[in-house]
């Protein structure tokens, strides 16, 4: 990730920078994002089961969602954005009412960084919005697209009760996963530009990633006999969590359960399905902004609303001459 910081750092540098008159021609902003994230995973969904986009998606583990961001505009089409996102992704099976899932009954947080450098275009603009002739408000939307990179560190709770534990560290489907990640941000958002200066917007963004454990569940059941000592008890307590649940009757039947599960025993049989490895996780965003324009950065500007400047006008001075 932290190369995709800088990466982004120095592609706006250059778009500063690429010729003596880039100042006079570009325009900048900077500002903040606030509101929430939400996931799509192995965790949600109602009475059915998995499905794609957000059919799965659960309204009530929704939380926050804050960061910054500078964005320069190209052209009157184009703007090209860099920011920094944090937020959380949870989810738990007890809060689905599909059976399979409830059985499982896995659990999840994840506080996650994400860096993304992305291109915004324009869909729609307005520069004197209610058409007044007063050029007060201007309105703009736009789609966009980009890469992100992004840290993130599974956390669990054992029967959701108690003290969180670092997933990854537990090992519970043998996987050696990085807790870096990359994903691929689309979306659309629009703003207002108030007098010139402040920009007040909303921001929609989807990110599909190239990994399945943002929520450390995705393959089968593993055998963990051969992890150490030290972590093998706390790790079978993590990856197996069916015995917790009751329905008001006794223990979730075995047929409920993700995979099949021995009779006479806590743990299921080895390789038995626990996610879903043919899809990977994503995840959504939808945050309000705000954002400062920078004074006199640009000559779309200064051509669009040279009218207001008064006696500063250059063209009124120059029929003067004539």
């Amino acid at each position: 990730m932290k190369s995709l910081i800088r990466t982004s750092a120095v592609a706006l540098i250059l778009l500063a920078t690429a010729n003596g008159n880039v100042k006079a021609q570009y325009a900048w902003d900077f500002g903040v994002h606030v509101g929430g994230a939400n996931y799509l995973g192995e965790m949600g969904g109602k009475e059915q089961t998995r499905r794609d986009f957000i059919w799965d998606l659960k309204l009530s583990q929704t939380r926050w969602c804050f960061g910054g961001f500078a964005r320069r505009k190209i052209n009157r089409l184009v703007s090209i954005n860099a920011g920094l996102l944090y937020f959380r992704l949870q989810g738990a099976d007890a809060l689905s009412t599909n059976p399979q899932r409830v059985g499982r009954n896995l659990n999840f947080r994840n506080d996650m960084f994400e860096a993304y450098l992305r291109g915004e275009f324009t869909i729609f603009a307005d520069n004197d919005l209610g058409g007044r002739g007063r050029y007060k408000t201007d309105f703009r939307l736009f789609g966009y697209a980009g890469v992100a990179g992004f840290y993130h560190n599974p956390k669990g709770q054992i029967n959701r009760e108690g003290e969180f534990y670092n997933l990854r560290d537990y090992n519970t489907e043998l996987a050696d996963y990085s807790n870096i990640g990359v994903a691929i941000p689309v979306g659309i958002g629009f703003h207002f530009t108030k007098r010139r200066r402040h920009r007040f917007g909303w921001d929609f963004g989807w990110r599909t990633t190239f990994t399945d454990y943002i929520d450390d569940a995705s393959t089968t059941y593993k055998d963990l006999s051969g992890l150490p000592d030290d972590i093998r008890p706390t790790s079978l307590l993590l990856f197996d969590q069916h015995s917790y649940v009751d329905d008001g009757a006794g223990p979730i039947p075995s047929e409920y359960q993700y995979g099949y599960w021995d009779s006479d025993g806590p743990s299921p049989k080895s390789e038995n399905k626990r996610g879903d490895p043919t899809h990977n996780d994503s995840y959504l965003t939808m945050t309000f902004t705000y954002s400062y324009v920078l004074k006199g950065q640009s000559n779309f500007y200064r051509q669009r609303y040279n009218w207001m400047r008064g006696k500063k006008r250059i063209g009124r001075k120059s029929r003067a001459k004539f």
